[in-house]
């Protein structure tokens, strides 16, 4: 391979850097989402030539295998998930993270040149990154896993309460110090490798528990955090490996997930320290306590009355949730948009922070659908527009739009912001059944007067409703 200027690569990742805060910019706004997409993918480009010219040295043909199998999975995932499983497919792309800084940190760790490089304080400091990569990145992997297992009902999403759980968490934090202060003293000796090996099961379990103990509903949230988990986990390996790309764009990860963890459960009410305590939510829509008893009669309505409710209207509120990703009514949903909109009627989208299964779920369903960025906006925009609201169609949401989130202070998400549609002329409750969301929760929304159910799959009875309109 040829030799390259250590300028040359500086520049080359102060390029990528300045892309990959560029493409985070874009990717704020639903508008430019597709440019910091671009962003992010030419300064990843750049990156990845950059350091194979600077940094690698030999085994050139098995490095372009691994690239060859790795960039091949990943096109072939890209190209098959559906967009309803973006949330799983986020969440086991975080455990590949977890599990690259995990490989990483061993192989520095058994770098025959390790003792030879770094020496007294030097060596101190490159063992604790090492540490602390290794740390985070098992957490990642096994709690992104168990994330996936809940996203993708392969695991129950229902917390995981043990007995003396905290306590057990404590002593795996004291385990971890302890082995910690054991790693860096039997490494200046050549040894090490027990207490590290030791820790990183103590990590594994770690990342299992805590995932296990957090409810279904609170799993936006954990997403947001495994995120940022994956971020910090990128940053030790920059540290370890002495890479200044890898420490600055796993710290523009770490904090940005942090960021979002923050606004998530500021949009749930919900403190992240109770959350990573443990969180409410079951997973297989059964009530929670409480949530069973009769709170009155639901009124139905059939696609034909709904079309018609539809087209003598002028105000109209769309507010999808997972129902609706589960569905795959999306598309339909744009249709029944664009036709009512060909006809006069002013049509919006109210989208609550924490709908779906990972933040900006119905933003990606809607976006591919083609829906029109302008006429979506967020909870805090539209809910003091509800009393003007002659319709509002709720597809496949429950908790986001549940009253007693205001009314009942003994409501497990007694106070969390939910979209006010109640306020309007009518709401229209798109639904399978009278089972409870992802909290449990029973809603009193359904009893109200002036509510109607359309029981069903969303997309079959948003058909019915197209071909009626």
């Amino acid at each position: 391979m040829f030799e390259v200027n250590q300028g040359i690569i500086q520049v080359s990742y102060i390029i990528a850097t300045i892309l990959f805060i560029l493409a985070l910019g874009g990717l704020s706004n639903q508008e430019t989402a597709r440019r910091g997409n671009w962003y992010g993918i030419t300064g990843m480009a750049i990156a990845l030539v950059a350091t194979l010219a600077g940094d690698v040295t030999q085994n050139f043909a098995l490095l372009m295998v691994a690239l060859l199998v790795g960039g091949s999975v990943g096109i072939f995932a890209a190209r098959r998930v559906q967009m309803t499983q973006m949330p799983e497919l986020v969440a086991i792309l975080h455990s590949l993270v977890g599990m690259a800084a995990v490989a990483v940190g061993f192989a520095n760790f058994m770098d025959p040149g390790r003792l030879s490089h770094y020496v007294g304080v030097e060596l101190t400091i490159h063992d604790i990154e090492t540490y602390l990569g290794i740390l985070i990145g098992a957490v990642t992997f096994s709690g992104s896993v168990i994330a996936f297992g809940k996203l993708s009902g392969r695991i129950s999403g229902s917390p995981l309460i043990l007995p003396a759980r905290h306590w057990l968490n404590l002593l795996i934090l004291l385990g971890a110090i302890w082995f910690a202060y054991q790693f860096v003293v039997q490494s200046a000796d050549g040894g090490g490798l027990n207490p590290l090996l030791i820790m990183t099961v103590l990590a594994l379990l770690f990342g299992i528990h805590m995932v296990m103990a957090i409810g279904g509903a609170d799993m936006p949230v954990v997403v947001s955090m495994l995120n940022s988990y994956s971020g910090w986990a990128a940053s030790a390996t920059g540290f370890m490996l002495g890479n200044d790309l890898l420490i600055v764009t796993g710290a523009l990860v770490g904090s940005s997930g942090a960021i979002l963890s923050y606004i998530m459960c500021r949009a749930m009410n919900r403190k992240f320290l109770a959350v990573i305590a443990g969180g409410f939510g079951t997973g297989g829509g059964a009530a929670a306590a409480g949530g069973g008893e009769d709170q009155g009669e639901v009124v139905a309505i059939d696609t034909q009355e709904t079309a018609e409710l539809l087209l003598n209207a002028r105000e109209v509120m769309i507010i999808p949730g997972y129902g609706m990703a589960v569905a795959q009514a999306q598309h339909t949903v744009f249709e029944i948009t664009r036709t009512l909109r060909e006809k006069g009627v002013n049509v919006r989208f109210g989208i609550h922070p924490v709908a779906g299964r990972m933040p900006g779920h119905m933003n990606v369903l809607l976006a591919e659908a083609k829906v029109p960025y302008d006429i979506v906006f967020e909870m805090d925009e539209i809910n003091e527009d509800f009393p003007d609201v002659d319709v509002s169609v709720v597809i496949g949401a429950n908790d986001i739009v549940n009253p007693s989130a205001l009314t009942d202070p003994n409501s497990p998400i007694a106070g969390m912001p939910v979209l006010e549609c109640w306020k309007g002329k009518i709401s229209i409750v798109l639904k399978r059944s009278m089972a409870t969301g992802y909290a449990g929760v029973q809603n009193p929304l359904f009893f109200e007067e002036n509510t109607r159910m359309l029981f069903g799959d969303a997309k079959e009875t948003l058909d019915e409703v197209l071909k009626a309109l």
